[in-house]
C-alpha cells in the first residue's frame, strides 16, 4: 500500500511530503471527521487531488465504526486519527482544515490555490479565532475581496431571524424559536429580502443577541465569551453564505445531518440551498432536544440526558454537547448521553480520554470511538446506566 504517513502536530512543520503521497497514489480515500472542521478539510484536499487529475472518494465518519479498505488505495484520515490511515491530516491543537490548506497549496503548486474561504470556514467551525490561527489567511482573503468584516452576527442567511432561530453557535432564549427571535428584532428596520441591513441596523442586532444571552437565567459566565464568536462577523460577498461564521455553522450541521450534500458543498458542485435546508434542520432538532433534556451536575461533569429524536443521532449530540459545553455547564467536562451513544466536549482537554474510557468499559456492537482533546463521540452499551458511565469517567480522572 501507498503510504507516507503524516505524523507531525505542529501547522508549521512542512506539508510537501504529505503532498507527495497524495499526489502520486492511484487512488486517495479521504475519511472526514463529521464536522465542519473535517469536511473543510477534506473539500481542500479534494479539490487539489481534483485539479492534478488523481481520483479521489470522500466519506465522512461519525463514530469511527469502520474505515474503508482498499487494496493499495491510499486512505487518508481527516480531521482524526484513524488506526487504519496511511496518513493523517489532523494536527494536535490546530485545525485540520488549516493544514489541508497547507498541503493542498503543495499539490496545486502553480495553480490557482485553494479556496481560503473554504479554509477559514473549517478554521472558525473548528473553535478557533481566525485572525489569531490563520492571520496570513485572513489577510489573504480580505486583500481578495472574499472576506470583509462588518458589525452583526455571523449567520449564513440575509434573514437574521431565521439566521438566529436556527444558528448552533450559540445558545439562547431566541434558539429554535422564529417567533422569539422576531420578537427581539421587532423594533429596529429589518431589511427586506435579498437586501443587507446597514451598520448601524447590525450593531443594533448584536447587541440584541449579546444582551439576550446575558440575561438568560440558564447561562453561565462562560456564555457572555461565548457569544463573541457570533459577534462582528466576516461577510463572504461570493461565498455560498452571508458570513464566515454563517458558513461554518452550516458545514456542521451538513456534515451531520446530510454528509453526501456536505461533500458536494465543499468539493464546490454547489447544493448551497439544501446545505441550508439541513442546516435549519439541525439546529431545530438540536434545539428542541436541549428543552427537553435533563441535566445533572457532578464533580467535574456535566451530563446531558437527551431522550428524543436526537438521542440515537451522533451528529446531533456532539452539537448539543459544545453548546452545553459553552452556555450551560458549570463544569469543565460535559457528557451527552443518548441512545447508544455518547457525545463528550470539554473546555481544554479530556473528551477524548472520557471518550476512551466508555468505550473500554461499556463497549458497543458496532461502533468505536473518534475525537480529540475537546470533541469525541463514543458507542456504547444501550442499556448502561447513566450513573455508571459517570463513575467510569470519574474514575479515569481520579
Amino acid at each position: 500500500m501507498a503510504s507516507r504517513t503524516d505524523t507531525t502536530a505542529a501547522a508549521d512543520d512542512p506539508a510537501d511530503s504529505v503532498a507527495t503521497a497524495l499526489s502520486s497514489a492511484s487512488f486517495v480515500r479521504l475519511l472526514a471527521r463529521a464536522d465542519g472542521d473535517g469536511l473543510a478539510a477534506a473539500g481542500l484536499l479534494a479539490r487539489a487531488l481534483r485539479s492534478v487529475d488523481v481520483p479521489f472518494q470522500v466519506r465522512v465518519d461519525a463514530t469511527g465504526a469502520d474505515a474503508p479498505a482498499g487494496g493499495d488505495d491510499l486512505l487518508v484520515g481527516v480531521g482524526s486519527a484513524d488506526a487504519n490511515a496511511d496518513v493523517t491530516v489532523a494536527p494536535e491543537g490546530t485545525p485540520a482544515s488549516l493544514r489541508a490548506y497547507r498541503v493542498a497549496a503543495e499539490i496545486e503548486d502553480g495553480a490557482a490555490g485553494p479556496d481560503p474561504v473554504l479554509a477559514l470556514a473549517g478554521v472558525v467551525a473548528d473553535g478557533a479565532t481566525p485572525a489569531s490561527a490563520a492571520g496570513r489567511l485572513v489577510e489573504t482573503a480580505e486583500a481578495a475581496g472574499a472576506i470583509a468584516r462588518r458589525p452583526g452576527v455571523a449567520v449564513p442567511v440575509d434573514d437574521v431571524v431565521d439566521g438566529l432561530a436556527h444558528s448552533t453557535l450559540l445558545r439562547s432564549p431566541l434558539s429554535g424559536d422564529r417567533d422569539a427571535a422576531a420578537t427581539a428584532l421587532s423594533s429596529l428596520s429589518l431589511p427586506d429580502a435579498g437586501t443587507d441591513a446597514d451598520a448601524e441596523t447590525h450593531r443594533a442586532i448584536a447587541s440584541r443577541v449579546a444582551l439576550a444571552v446575558a440575561g438568560d437565567d440558564d447561562a453561565t459566565p462562560r456564555a457572555a465569551d461565548a457569544v463573541e464568536r457570533v459577534l462582528r462577523p466576516y461577510a463572504t460577498p461570493e461565498g455560498p453564505a452571508a458570513t464566515l461564521g454563517g458558513f461554518a455553522d452550516v458545514l456542521t450541521a451538513v456534515a451531520r445531518e446530510r454528509p453526501g450534500t456536505g461533500v458536494a458543498l465543499a468539493l464546490g458542485h454547489g447544493g448551497a440551498d439544501a446545505a441550508l435546508d439541513a442546516w435549519r434542520e439541525h439546529g431545530r432538532a438540536v434545539h428542541s432536544a436541549l428543552d427537553a433534556a435533563t441535566t445533572t451536575r457532578h464533580d467535574g461533569a456535566f451530563v446531558v440526558g437527551v431522550a428524543d429524536e436526537a438521542s440515537g443521532t451522533p451528529g446531533r449530540l456532539a452539537t448539543i454537547a459544545r453548546l452545553v459545553r459553552d452556555f450551560r455547564s458549570p463544569e469543565p467536562l460535559v457528557v451527552a448521553v443518548g441512545d447508544g451513544v455518547a457525545a463528550t466536549s470539554a473546555r481544554e482537554s479530556g473528551a477524548a480520554d472520557a471518550a476512551a474510557t466508555l468505550a473500554a468499559e461499556f463497549p458497543a456492537a458496532d461502533a468505536g470511538w473518534t475525537g480529540g482533546p475537546t470533541r469525541a463521540l463514543v458507542g456504547i452499551d444501550p442499556d448502561t446506566p447513566v450513573s455508571e458511565l459517570v463513575a467510569a469517567i470519574r474514575g479515569r480522572s481520579a
